[in-house]
Order: structure tokens, then C-alpha cells, then sequence
């Protein structure tokens, strides 16, 4: 008698599980992209994207945002997939456009390469691989037309950077680098005259 009284009871749970499973849920009342809704005060149910939103694959111009809107004339050179990029930054580089570099170097690039460019970011004090320091010979004679392809297609065990960092950032970083590279190898005799005054020891 028990075993059929437990029987009956776990029919019917299983009887109310499978109504739960039916055309309720799949039918019930839900927002859909695009449909109307008048729960909304827009009659829609899309709803406004929250401030800063990034899409996925979407390239916000911090670029032009941060280094003062560098004019889109000289973006022609940019063309991924086209060619190789030209040797060197295709528009002015102004202290705007390395601050920008500075910040996306920081970044994207110092946890493996490190602040100073070294090889040495946080990542390869960990036990990741080395990158090689920026202040080498050959890297000091690469043009920034051969970083800005490294941290496009990515080089080794670096990964591309293309859906990551935008081409104006990329130019950004690579003229940064140029410069990290200046201020690591410079001598006296590379300050400008008006400003040797201001330099203390040095070569």
C-alpha cells in the first residue's frame, strides 16, 4: 500500500514538472530586440546602451578623444590587410599623441615589456617568457612602421593586438616607444641647446 501511495506521489511531481516545461515557457510574455513594449516609456523594448558602452569588435576613437582629433587625411595610409604600413607614424607626432601612446603602452604592452621597456613587466617576473628589451641595438633601428606590424599581427608568442587597440593607438604606441627608446640611449649632446641648462650630469 505505501509503495503505491509513493509511486502516485512521484507521478504527479513529475506530472507538475512536465507542466511546467510546456507552452508556458515557452510562450510567455518577453522583450525582444526591436519589438514594441509598452512596459517602456519609449514603447520599445530596446533599451538606451548606459554611458561608455563598447560593443564587441566595435573601435572607439579614444584617439581622437584624448590626442585632440588627429585629421582622418592622414589615416589613408592605415589600411589593415592592404600592404605593409609605411615605416613611419603617418601624421604628426605631438606631445597630445605620445601621451596617448604612453597610456595605451601602460596599458597593453608594459606587463610583459615593463614601463622602461626592459623585458622585464610584471608578467615575466612571474615566469612568462622575456620579451627582448626595446633598448636592444636592432630594436633601437627599427622604424615605428615595424612596431606598429608586431603589434598588429602579433610576433612569437605575442599575440595580435587588432581587435584590442585601434591603428591610431598602435601608431600612438609605437612612436612612444621610439621615444622610450631615445630617452634610454640619449647622450648630453641630443638636448636641445636652450634646454642643456636644465640637464643634470648626463653624458
Amino acid at each position: 500500500m505505501k509503495q503505491g501511495v509513493w509511486l502516485g506521489f512521484l507521478g504527479l511531481c513529475f506530472a507538475a514538472l512536465l507542466g511546467g516545461c510546456g507552452g508556458n515557457m515557452r510562450e510567455q510574455e518577453k522583450c525582444l530586440p526591436y519589438r514594441e513594449n509598452t512596459f517602456f516609456s519609449n514603447d520599445t523594448c530596446n533599451r538606451p546602451l548606459p554611458q561608455n558602452t563598447v560593443a564587441r569588435a566595435y573601435v572607439r576613437d579614444y584617439f581622437a578623444e584624448q590626442a585632440g582629433g588627429a585629421p582622418r587625411s592622414y589615416y589613408g595610409a592605415l589600411n589593415e590587410g592592404n600592404g605593409p604600413p609605411p615605416a613611419d607614424v603617418p601624421f604628426p607626432v605631438t606631445r597630445e599623441v605620445l601621451a596617448v601612446g604612453r597610456d595605451r603602452f601602460n596599458t597593453f604592452c608594459a606587463p610583459c615589456h615593463g614601463i622602461a621597456g626592459y623585458g622585464d613587466g610584471m608578467i615575466v617576473q612571474r615566469g612568462f617568457p622575456p620579451p627582448p628589451s626595446f633598448h636592444s641595438d636592432r630594436l633601437r633601428q627599427v622604424p615605428p612602421g615595424y612596431i606598429y606590424n608586431v603589434i598588429t599581427n602579433g610576433f612569437g608568442i605575442m599575440y595580435s593586438y587588432a581587435y584590442r587597440v585601434p591603428p591610431e593607438e598602435r601608431w600612438a604606441i609605437a612612436a612612444y616607444i621610439k621615444t622610450l627608446q631615445l630617452s634610454q640611449n640619449a647622450s648630453r649632446a641630443d638636448v636641445p641647446a636652450d634646454q642643456q641648462q636644465n640637464v643634470q650630469g648626463g653624458r
